[in-house]
């Protein structure tokens, strides 16, 4: 069985908001799209790891920004690399506003907004599928949406180093990041982007 072919499927890739009380927070995701338009319905999934799929739980509300291919690795650095669990996202970024929900959106690398209001859950396993009413939305640029492939080929950075001469590594798929052994730990997680063993490849110099 090729893995690989997972993808080929096509992905856009978003920035997920939610609030609760004086709680900001928002994430990277990559599975959300439109189930039904009279009326107007979207679904998330959200890895139950993720401070922000906590948020969304206890709200009921959040925002879909969407990226677009003007967005570069920062803004998934910024969303995607770190944890709302240890660190105000929020905290000094100004790219932002908030909508009628109270919850704030991305402006920078962004083309569009939606305002999700939650109507039904679907327990995943490790993540929720949320199922939500569309309260508000808006067009913010006409730059075309970001895919998953589009990200892997232009916006995340190459790796910074090769393997080394005859050295067995094991290169993160996610962000490029090197690890040097024979064996990748099985509990490893990439000290970069925090995604686990199943997300490196072997590779030898």
């Amino acid at each position: 069985m090729n893995k690989k072919a997972m993808y080929q499927l096509t992905y856009g890739l978003f920035v997920l908001t939610s609030r609760l009380g004086e709680k900001d927070n928002g994430c990277i995701i990559n599975t959300a799209g439109q189930v039904t338009s009279t009326p107007n319905r979207i679904s998330i999934t959200v890895n139950k790891e993720n401070l922000t799929h906590d948020l969304v739980m206890e709200s009921g509300k959040f925002n879909l920004s969407v990226l677009s291919e003007k967005a570069d690795f920062d803004i998934f650095r910024h969303f995607g690399f770190q944890s709302g669990k240890t660190a105000d996202k929020f905290a000094g970024y100004s790219a932002c506003r908030r909508s009628e929900n109270g919850i704030y959106y991305v402006l920078d690398g962004t083309n569009a907004y939606l305002s999700g209001k939650v109507e039904q859950t679907l327990d995943l396993g490790t993540h929720t599928m949320f199922i939500a009413s569309v309260e508000d939305m808006d067009v913010l640029s006409k730059d075309p949406s970001a895919t998953y492939a589009f990200y892997q080929s232009n916006i995340k950075p190459k790796p910074a180093a090769e393997a080394p001469a005859g050295k067995t590594t094991w290169r993160c798929t996610v962000c490029g990041y090197i690890y040097e052994g024979e064996e990748l730990p099985a509990d490893y997680i990439c000290p970069i982007c925090k995604h686990p063993a199943s997300d490196f490849e072997k590779a030898t110099g």
